[in-house]
């Protein structure tokens, strides 16, 4: 389990230049790590199958926090300067970037925060909550941090003492003096303020006593109910002991009497969340278990289309940007989700005769313009030439291209070789890693885009996992000599649990079912999280990984990881249901915070960027998922995207990709389209071999 503290996150809504990205490639902020214990330990339950218990074979599981993988970091060294500045979070915890609450321990001063459905944010001697008010325009639809009730409690500072995956720990001082903790959690409206000390807080708006612990506020439209443990209201005034608490709650719209008073009364103080994971046969399931200090149900709002397993609902719901999330009362929020089994091959053995020649010839001459120089140094667009190049591989040997697939093998791997030397950092400044102490994470040098302020690492990881395992497939001995650093990699963006050297998932959110991009988030909306496909690429590299080297335990939890992002991306990102947002005029939502969606990109303007941000880089496990809401919404999103029939824009190699998923007829025009597409519009990460494979396999 780990809490957090917090560093220098700049109050700004959307500030362009914190993670723009050039081309497809983003700028990061940078993120801090710190150790706390919290009272609820967060369990990854072993499993059977797909996401089961660890091989027999396993010897060095990304997660262990022996002494193996501790030599193994430190012979990496450490990077020049970590880029974290002062963080406000406790001693021992590390430091939780990439969290929807990172924003609280980064940057100047903390960052408002979205427990979905709440926001809540620091004050000057407190904190206040409110229920984000959701609207809607053309392009995006917003639920931004509002301040409807709040406590004063003459704090001066704060500082992240807990964190486990879905719930973080506030603790307010004044000057050295702690005052008390405030708890929130995804997935609860509730507030638990608790005083370390006796004392008298007041409220920021008058409290209308039910009795003398309970009590309403009504602020900005919204009415709260107030439910007092070991204290008394007095006036607009609480009395707590030590130890008392405050629980704030939003009462939902049109509540009746019976209604609310059933909420209040499973307004219980919370104290964290645990997180299990587990398998069954064609699922992968979630469990978050939220504290409330008994076995009697507190008050919990799954998102819109996670289902209600194990609740009791009300009929009520919350204004989400989500849509309505009901509000329930349980002790747990179960997730299940399809299981994507992890891929990394083409099927091109039906191809016809004149398709295979095509492709033969293709692959020949994509291979023969590999060399040395094919391979950028940075962390992200040296990850997508890797990637790249080993699909072109993968298609060699499948094609039976023998001398082709040597010599790209021969290139990938030289290249491979460098980055998984655990000493390269020590010779040179690029295509190796580096340890970043003060944060607990790698970097690959030379960074790119804010990711030696851990901004993207899942999506740059990626890519080179990736082209690792299909590179190692069938060779042992690669499998031997890159395992060391390989593993390190893996363990950056989805160790399975903390341990000295890194976080448990470092990007991946549970509740929201993906993961968040920006490390140190300095936002007002919020973390955020542009690309969900090269997420759920991120996932299919380290699952593939896994199951190359033997490690069940990475094998499974990048399944798990792989087949929750995927189902966020059809749900949210992809086919998203908008019924409820009926301003917002498009197909995808590109950009998800935690406070509002857009349709927009960090890096361009024009009409194609949005839904192709969403497919780079089709790996072929991209079939299981990017289509699933079928024909009709696939020639929407690219009735929208390339509305003048014209394919030669950025992403309109992956564009046509998407275009063959409608119908077979549709494919035969995608490839068409992709034999003539200009050489200049192909992306780095693909290639037109790759490109023709995937619209033929289909066509």
């Amino acid at each position: 389990m780990t809490v957090l503290r917090l560093p220098r996150s700049a109050r700004r809504d959307q500030a362009p230049d914190a993670r723009r990205r050039v081309g497809v490639r983003r700028a990061s902020r940078p993120v801090l790590a710190v150790t706390v214990v919290t009272t609820v330990a967060v369990l990854l339950t072993a499993c059977t199958g797909t996401g089961g218990a660890d091989h027999p074979r396993e010897t060095t599981a990304p997660s262990a926090s022996g002494a193996a993988q501790a030599r193994a970091v430190a012979r990496l060294g450490d990077v020049a300067s970590s880029k974290a500045g002062a963080m406000r979070l406790a001693d021992g915890l590390l430091p939780p970037t990439n969290r929807w609450f990172s924003g609280l321990v980064f940057g100047d001063a903390p960052q408002p925060v979205f427990p979905s459905p709440i926001s809540w944010q620091v004050t000057d001697d407190g904190f206040a909550a409110g229920l984000p008010v959701v609207s809607a325009t053309e392009k995006t639809i917003a639920g931004g941090a509002t301040q409807q009730v709040g406590l004063d409690l003459g704090a001066t500072s704060t500082e992240v003492s807990a964190y486990d995956a879905v719930s973080v720990t506030v603790e307010h001082r004044r000057g050295a003096t702690v005052l008390g903790h405030t708890v929130l959690a995804e997935g609860s409206p509730l507030v638990t303020y608790t005083a370390a000390r006796a004392g008298t807080v007041t409220t920021t708006a008058p409290i209308d006593a039910t009795g003398t612990r309970t009590g309403t506020v009504t602020s900005g439209g919204r009415t709260w109910q107030l439910v007092v443990r070991d204290g008394t209201i007095d006036g607009d005034a609480v009395a707590l002991s030590a130890g008392g608490s405050i629980v704030l709650l939003p009462v939902p719209d049109d509540a009746t009497a019976a209604q609310t008073d059933r909420l209040v009364g499973a307004a219980r103080p919370l104290t964290g969340v645990a997180l299990g994971r587990s398998a069954s046969p064609g699922q992968q399931h979630t469990t978050l278990t939220y504290d409330f200090g008994s076995d009697d149900p507190g008050v919990l709002v799954p998102q819109p289309g996670q289902g209600t397993t194990g609740l009791d609902c009300t009929g009520l719901y919350y204004d989400t940007v989500q849509g309505a999330a009901p509000v329930c009362t349980g002790t747990a929020l179960r997730l299940a989700v399809d299981t994507v089994e992890p891929s990394d091959t083409l099927d091109v053995s039906g191809l016809s005769s004149a398709d295979r020649s095509t492709l033969v010839a293709q692959v020949r001459v994509d291979a023969s313009t590999v060399n040395a120089s094919s391979y950028a140094a940075d962390s992200y667009a040296g990850g997508k030439d890797l990637s790249r190049v080993a699909n072109l591989y993968r298609l060699a040997t499948e094609l039976d291209l023998p001398s082709v697939a040597s010599t790209l093998k021969t290139s990938v791997v030289d290249e491979l070789d460098q980055w998984f030397d655990a000493a390269g950092c020590g010779a040179r400044t690029a295509r190796c890693f580096a340890y970043d102490p003060t944060v607990h994470g790698l970097v690959g040098q030379e960074a790119s885009f804010g990711s030696d302020e851990f901004n993207d690492h899942h999506f740059h990881y990626g890519y080179i996992l990736s082209a690792a395992a299909v590179l190692a497939a069938d060779d042992p001995a690669l499998v031997s000599r890159w395992r060391t650093v390989a593993d390190l990699v893996a363990a950056d963006i989805a160790s399975p649990e903390a341990t000295a050297s890194f976080p448990q998932l470092r990007v991946y959110d549970p509740y929201a079912q993906h993961s968040w991009a920006s490390g140190f988030s300095p936002f007002a909306d919020g973390n955020n999280q542009e690309s969900s496909s090269e997420a759920v690429s991120a996932w299919n590299g380290v699952a593939l990984w896994g199951a190359v080297s033997g490690s069940s335990s990475l094998e499974s939890v990048g399944t798990w990881l792989l087949s929750n992002e995927a189902a966020s991306a059809r749900r949210d990102v992809l086919d998203p249901d908008l019924s409820a947002f009926p301003e917002f005029r498009h197909e995808v939502v590109s950009l998800t915070w935690g406070g509002k969606r857009d349709h927009a990109t960090w890096f361009s303007a024009a009409a194609a960027a949005p839904a192709g941000i969403e497919l780079i880089p089709m790996p072929a496990v991209a079939r299981s998922y990017v289509a699933a809401g079928g024909a009709a919404q696939i020639r929407r999103v690219l009735a929208e995207a390339v509305p003048d029939g014209r394919y030669d824009v950025q992403f309109g190699d992956y564009l046509l990709m998407y275009r063959a998923l409608a119908s077979r007829s549709e494919a035969r025009a995608a490839l068409g389209a992709a034999r003539d597409l200009p050489d200049a519009v192909v992306d780095s990460a693909n290639s037109r071999s790759y490109m023709l494979a995937w619209i033929m396999a289909r066509a």
